[in-house]
């Protein structure tokens, strides 16, 4: 009998230490944890939403400081995290990633590292025009912002070595990523990037969809 995903992977602990962390946005990690992350191009929403969002959310986190309950949590993505993707979904800005050679280029980055000895294993992921959704595991001493600053530095220059672009600001700073609670909240998470393309109504080509043999198999079955 094959291995289930729990007992591959290591998910959220409610009662272990959580190191928290942000620039603006709350960051939650846990050594060896599963992760949702969502990080997105500069110019991928425009200011004037963002300035009203970021003004609610300010105003709710006042109101609910973490750590958080499960409820509180699944309150604050319903709230903020959803809000953002649909914003993402109708493709602001540029969308460089739409061409699939731009996409390659990211794509091959996120993959370099995938289940190298201390760095990372990746389950799945999405490039979508402007944003990336992906699903992934941390070696116990690889941490996320380090993570995050290696894809976007090096894609970034690539990418902008590609367009001709010196020095050009290709991503956005802040990032979102969510700690994977349980089997049952991965399983959902890795169809809900299967759908992305799908939901944002795009067509083959414009979209790179990347599953591990583990996603493929639990989502298939």
């Amino acid at each position: 009998m094959l291995p289930t995903v729990d007992e591959l992977l290591q998910f959220f602990h409610e009662y272990e230490e959580i190191e928290k962390h942000g620039f603006k946005l709350p960051h939650w990690q846990q050594p060896g944890a599963c992760y949702f992350l969502t990080f997105r191009l500069a110019d991928s929403i425009p200011r004037q939403l963002l300035d009203k969002w970021e003004d609610d959310r300010e105003a709710w986190l006042k109101q609910h400081p973490p750590p958080w309950t499960p409820e509180l949590e699944q309150e604050y993505h319903e709230r903020f995290s959803r809000q953002i993707e649909h914003w993402l979904d109708q493709a602001h800005g540029e969308c460089v990633f739409r061409e699939p050679e731009i996409a390659e280029i990211l794509a091959q980055v996120l993959l370099f590292h995938d289940g190298a000895e201390g760095r990372y294993q990746i389950h799945s992921f999405v490039i979508m025009p402007n944003h990336v959704h992906g699903l992934f595991s941390l070696h116990p001493d690889y941490r996320l912002e380090d993570c995050l600053k290696n894809w976007k530095g090096i894609s970034a220059r690539h990418i902008n070595q590609l367009l001709g672009r010196e020095g050009n600001t290709l991503w956005q700073r802040n990032y979102f990523d969510r700690l994977i609670r349980n089997a049952h909240h991965f399983t959902a998470v890795a169809r809900y990037i299967r759908r992305n393309p799908a939901k944002a109504n795009l067509s083959p080509g414009s979209y790179h969809l990347y599953e591990s043999d583990l996603v493929k198999n639990l989502l298939d079955a």
